[in-house]
């Protein structure tokens, strides 16, 4: 049993490496490897990606794990799970983490039965017990109270981290690239990629954006949300919507923020027209800075939002818009 801590990489689509990745290396590095002594690695899974283990490097990562393999390609629950499941076995690591995005939320259950490890998802912090135990806090009960969970003494430990919570910081390592073999049978991939379409947008991804507008079902119809795109556009933020906003045929769902959407944790994260459901504040309420425009004073929004704005959203939106293209023209 080694006490390397490992942080399995994120990759989107076109694969480049996502910023939570980088997120969970740097939280690692700073809280996790010197109190455990062992090795930071980067683990990657996919076709053609050992190439990116300088990013991983630039990160803190001291030595990096390539399983590349044709038919981890494309996703699928079945292949990243018996790569990573089969590399656990062969390395014994301490400590294994990834991004808690649909992907890490997908396979890394089913490693974690795999190899027998304690997992738990969607961790707000990192910490060692005096005993050298994993030790994570994660939001509970509609981000209504914060747990803290403290793993058994049985390795791995497993957990995800939730994106935009950590603050990636550069600490450059020149990593030593470990490409590993593993013997996945196509038979056992029952999975099977037929076709990907994306919506191409110049905004940045919901579940990654530093800035968010969101908009709720007192935007009215779906023609009223060019507000919510001009100002999510003015100040470069991603935009998205409350699930009564979607419910109502607004928007696509793929923009929904809350419990049963996308969750985000946001430096910005502005409220229009939303009530405020617990629901929805499963979904955004570790965002650093909440802005609410609303016209009810009595909207619960009100209650957890850093500042709060009464007035009608066709006349205040505009305005504010106007003026951020202002300040960032003068900036």
């Amino acid at each position: 049993m080694s006490n390397e801590i490992w942080v399995v990489a994120d990759l989107t689509i076109d694969g480049k490496v996502r910023k939570a990745t980088f997120e969970g290396l740097s939280e690692a590095r700073r809280k996790l490897a010197g109190k455990l002594g062992g090795q930071l690695c980067g683990v990657l899974l996919g076709s053609g990606v050992s190439g990116l283990a300088s990013e991983l490097g630039k990160y803190g990562a001291e030595k990096v794990y390539a399983v590349d393999n044709e038919l981890l390609k494309d996703y699928t629950p079945e292949g990243y799970s018996i790569a990573l499941s089969e590399l656990i076995k062969k390395h014994e690591p301490h400590i294994v983490i990834t991004g808690n995005t649909s992907i890490g939320q997908d396979y890394f259950p089913r490693v974690a039965a795999r190899v027998g490890a304690g997992l738990t998802l969607d961790a707000i912090d990192l910490d060692l017990t005096d005993d050298k135990r994993l030790k994570i806090r994660r939001y509970m009960y509609s981000a209504k109270s914060i747990a803290t969970v403290e793993f058994l003494d049985h390795k791995p430990m497993m957990t995800t981290i939730r994106p935009n919570v950590f603050k990636p910081e550069e600490a450059a390592k020149n990593p030593e690239v470990v490409n590993e073999s593993i013997d996945i049978k196509p038979e056992r991939i029952l999975t099977k990629t037929v076709e990907v379409k994306r919506k191409e947008s110049t905004r940045p991804e919901l579940t990654e954006a530093d800035r968010i507008v969101s908009g709720g079902r007192g935007m009215a119809s779906g023609d009223n949300f060019y507000l919510i795109f001009d100002l999510a556009d003015a100040i470069g933020a991603a935009a998205g919507a409350s699930r009564a906003a979607v419910d109502s045929g607004f928007v696509p769902y793929e923009m929904q923020v809350g419990q049963t959407g996308k969750v985000v944790s946001p430096t910005l994260y502005i409220a229009i027209a939303i009530s405020g459901s617990v629901q929805h504040y499963a979904g955004m309420g570790s965002s650093k800075v909440i802005v609410a425009i609303n016209k009810d004073q009595d909207a619960p929004i009100f209650q957890k939002c850093d500042y709060g704005i009464v007035a009608d959203l066709f006349q205040l939106v505009p305005a504010l818009t106007e003026e951020f293209k202002k300040l960032l023209a003068q900036q």
